[in-house]
C-alpha cells in the first residue's frame, strides 16, 4: 500500500477483503443459528434459495446454495418462523454480508408442524390414509356417538344441530379430555369404548385453537385408535382451515363439528318432504301407467271384438243375410219375369187355344175314339160323333159326307 502524510489509501478491493478476513476468523460467525420470521423468499431457476430473517428490530440477508438443499426438509415460505444454522460471511464483489445457510428447520410451531409432516408422511406410507380402509357414513343413523369434552362449543353445537335436524336421533357422549398432557389416552379410550357400543357412526374432535391445543389428534395413538374403530369416524377438529392427522385417518372429514353433526344425522324434515315427492312421483307414475294399461286394454279390446270369431259369425250372419235378400231379390225379379213371360205366352196362348175359337162361333169335332175329326176320311156315314161347341156338347150321326173344300177357304 501507498503511504502519504494524510496516512494510508486503501482500494475498495482491500477494504472488503480485510473485512472478509475478520468475519473468517471470528469462530462465532463461522457456525451460528439465527431464529427469525422468513420474508422475501425466492427459490431461482438455478436451485438457491434466496430470502431475509426479520424480527422486530432489524433484517439479516441470507442464501442456501442448492448444494445445501438437503438440509431443508420442507418448502420455507413467507411469515414461517425457522432456525438457520450456518455461517456469515462477506460477498466481497459488493461489500454486503449475508448468512450461509447449512441447515433450516421450523421453529416453535413449526417445529411441531415438522413433525405433524413426518408422521403423515410415515401413516400414508403404512396406507392408514387409502380410500380403500374407508367406511361409509350411515344415510340414516339412529345412535350417533360422540368422543369430546363434555363442555365447550362442540359438544353444544354437535346437540342442537342433531336435535334440530332429528329429535329422534339417540346421542351417546364420551367426555374426553381433548387438550394438554393425557389427552391422546382419554381420546383413545373414548374410541375404544364407543366402538363397542351400538352406535351407527362416531363423531371424534374438539373446537378450534393453536396448533399445540390441537396437538393430541396429530397423536399417532389416536390414528391407529380411529383406524381400527369397527364404527365409521368423522373427524371434526377445530375450524375449517385446521386439518390433523385424525382428518386423513378418519372415514370423513368434517370442516367444523357443526358440519359433522350434519353430515351424522340425516334431516327428517327433508327425509319426509323427499318422501312425499317420491310418493307424488310415484303416484303420478302409477296413474300414468294404469291410463297407458287400460288404453291397451281397450285398444286389445277393440282388436279382440274385431278379431272374434262371435265377431267373424256375426259378419257372416250379416253377409248370409245380405246375400238371402239378394237372392229373395233376384228370385222375385226371376217370377215377376217368368210371370210376365207367362202372362205374355198366356195371351199369345190364349189367341190360339180352341176354346177361344169355339167361343167365336167354332166346334170342335171328335170322333167315338176320341180323336179330333180334321177330314170326311175319318168318319163314314152313321157313325156317332161329338160336336163340342162354346156352350157344351152334341152328340151327332154322320149321315153322309162330301170331299170338297171349307166353305171361306181359299182355294
Amino acid at each position: 500500500m501507498e503511504t502519504k502524510r494524510t496516512g494510508s489509501v486503501y482500494s475498495v478491493a482491500q477494504v472488503n477483503r480485510y473485512i472478509r478476513n475478520m468475519f473468517a476468523q471470528d469462530y462465532l460467525l463461522a457456525g451460528l443459528a439465527v431464529t427469525g420470521e422468513v420474508s422475501n423468499c425466492k427459490y431461482h431457476t438455478s436451485g438457491h434459495i434466496y430470502f431475509t430473517l426479520k424480527d422486530g428490530e432489524g433484517t439479516l440477508n441470507c442464501v442456501m446454495f442448492a448444494g445445501k438443499r438437503s438440509g431443508l426438509s420442507f418448502h420455507m415460505e413467507n411469515g414461517q418462523k425457522v432456525i438457520v444454522r450456518g455461517s456469515v460471511d462477506v460477498y466481497q464483489r459488493t461489500g454486503s454480508y449475508q448468512l450461509y445457510a447449512r441447515e433450516i428447520t421450523l421453529a416453535g410451531d413449526g417445529l411441531l408442524y415438522q413433525r405433524f409432516l413426518e408422521l403423515k408422511a410415515r401413516l400414508e406410507e403404512m396406507g392408514m390414509f387409502d380410500a380403500g380402509y374407508k367406511q361409509p357414513i350411515p344415510a340414516y343413523a339412529r345412535c350417533v356417538g360422540i368422543v369430546t369434552a363434555a363442555t365447550g362449543a362442540a359438544v353444544r353445537d354437535i346437540i342442537q344441530i342433531s336435535k334440530r335436524r332429528n329429535p329422534y336421533v339417540q346421542l351417546l357422549l364420551y367426555p374426553a379430555q381433548v387438550q394438554g398432557d393425557g389427552a391422546a389416552q382419554s381420546i383413545v379410550r373414548g374410541i375404544e369404548m364407543m366402538g363397542n357400543m351400538p352406535i351407527d357412526v362416531l363423531i371424534v374432535g374438539r373446537g378450534g385453537g393453536s396448533i399445540e391445543d390441537l396437538w393430541a389428534f396429530n397423536e399417532e395413538s389416536v390414528a391407529q385408535a380411529i383406524f381400527q374403530c369397527p364404527v365409521p369416524v368423522i373427524s371434526a377438529v377445530g375450524h375449517e382451515t385446521d386439518v390433523t392427522i385424525a382428518d386423513y385417518v378418519a372415514d370423513l372429514r368434517a370442516p367444523t363439528p357443526s358440519a359433522a353433526a350434519e353430515l351424522a344425522v340425516y334431516d327428517a324434515g327433508a327425509l319426509e318432504r323427499g318422501l312425499l315427492e317420491r310418493q307424488q312421483t310415484l303416484t303420478r307414475w302409477m296413474e300414468r301407467q294404469v291410463a297407458d294399461a287400460r288404453a291397451r286394454v281397450d285398444s286389445l279390446r277393440r282388436y279382440l271384438e274385431y278379431a272374434s270369431p262371435l265377431r267373424k259369425i256375426q259378419d257372416h250372419r250379416q253377409r248370409l243375410l245380405e246375400l238371402e235378400q239378394r237372392l229373395d231379390r233376384g228370385m222375385e225379379r226371376q217370377v215377376a219375369d217368368a210371370r210376365h213371360r207367362l202372362e205374355m205366352l198366356s195371351a199369345k196362348l190364349e189367341g190360339r187355344s180352341p176354346l177361344a175359337r169355339l167361343a167365336g162361333g167354332y166346334g170342335y169335332v171328335q170322333g167315338k175314339d176320341g180323336r179330333g175329326i180334321r177330314s170326311v176320311r175319318q168318319v163314314s156315314a152313321g157313325e156317332d160323333m161329338d160336336v163340342y161347341v162354346s156352350d157344351g156338347r152334341i152328340r151327332a150321326s154322320v149321315k153322309e159326307t162330301f170331299a170338297g173344300p171349307c166353305p171361306g177357304s181359299a182355294r
